[in-house]
């Protein structure tokens, strides 16, 4: 399974904004061109920006097949997103659980997630001993340690609603059945070593090549090398760093999408939220379950909130 040869600025579109973004320039790419049949939907401008087409703007589909073709005849397929994506800054902490019946980042706190309307769904990823990514929070999993564990006996465990634990590949193909929710994926920093942390982030980042899902998906992670390889593999990935301790200038600097604190952090640093917009940055703040602290941050217009009271911010958000 390898990763896209051509790489792309962004991945999705709407009826206001028909351009997708550009084809990141390359020594080894000089001259990309569509498809025949990409022809029809998309146009490609001399300066290698991507544009939907009038006629295909209002397709009924989630998403429009790009397929690029390079000078020595290879081909890249690409799944531009239909940006339906809800704007309500309600990001539900492991899925939508507990007040729902689902287990956390099972499949179905995914669907109630996307059931309920949440902007996103936050979910977790480790990396067996054989390299098969798993969703779960904790680095172990009733004593068995997810990262020295090989994938043949994880698939066995079982999840309190009677689910297996799923790979990152089950969730991703659930996810990528609409276009109303993101996936918002954390990678988990490795308990071995940082060498396979970086591992974990080329994995991760071929499995989301691999399906396509690059216009549903944002990086999140404690790890900041691990978002750097991100970057390196996929230069306009959207990630956001979670440990708190990068002013919003560094993460700006290292070409990241927003940051994603903890709400002590931001209660500590107000000035941060301001400065961080003023730089192109998005503010997500976890995990927020007081009602009071969501009011805090809804004034200081947080674009998004992590939390594990999903159902009480889509109040709050609503009124």
């Amino acid at each position: 399974m390898g990763q896209n040869q051509i790489k792309l600025s962004g991945y999705s579109f709407s009826a206001s904004n028909p351009v997708v973004g550009k084809i990141l320039a390359s020594e080894k790419l000089p001259n990309v061109k569509l498809s025949s049949k990409s022809e029809t939907l998309f146009t490609l401008g001399k300066d290698n920006t991507i544009q939907v087409k009038k006629s295909a703007l209002q397709t009924p589909a989630d998403f429009l097949e790009l397929v690029l073709v390079s000078e020595n005849g290879k081909t890249d397929t690409f799944h531009i997103v239909k940006d339906e994506f809800v704007s309500n800054r309600v990001i539900a902490h492991r899925g939508a659980w507990k007040n729902t019946g689902a287990t956390e980042n099972s499949i179905a706190a995914l669907q109630h997630a996307i059931k309920m309307g949440c902007t996103g769904s936050e979910f977790d990823i480790h990396m067996s001993s054989d390299s098969v990514l798993f969703v779960h929070h904790d680095h172990d999993m009733n004593g068995v340690h997810l990262e020295k564990t090989p994938a043949a006996e994880l698939a066995k465990l079982k999840l309190a609603n009677g689910e297996s634990l799923p790979t990152l590949e089950a969730h991703l193909l659930e996810g990528l059945k609409q276009n109303k929710t993101k996936l918002i994926l954390e990678i988990k920093p490795s308990s071995i070593s940082k060498e396979r942390g970086q591992a974990l982030a080329q994995k991760v980042v071929e499995m989301v090549q691999k399906h396509k899902a690059q216009g549903w998906v944002d990086y999140i992670s404690f790890d900041y090398d691990i978002l750097k390889k991100v970057l390196e593999l996929d230069p306009y990935a959207r990630v956001a760093y979670l440990e708190g301790n990068k002013t919003p200038a560094e993460l700006a600097k290292d070409g990241f999408f927003g940051l994603d604190y903890n709400q002590g952090h931001l209660q500590k640093n107000p000035h941060w939220i301001e400065e961080a917009h003023q730089l192109g940055l998005t503010v997500n703040v976890w995990t927020v379950n007081d009602p009071k602290v969501m009011d805090w941050l809804l004034e200081r217009n947080v674009d998004f909130i992590t939390t594990n009271e999903p159902e009480l911010l889509l109040e709050k958000v609503k009124k």
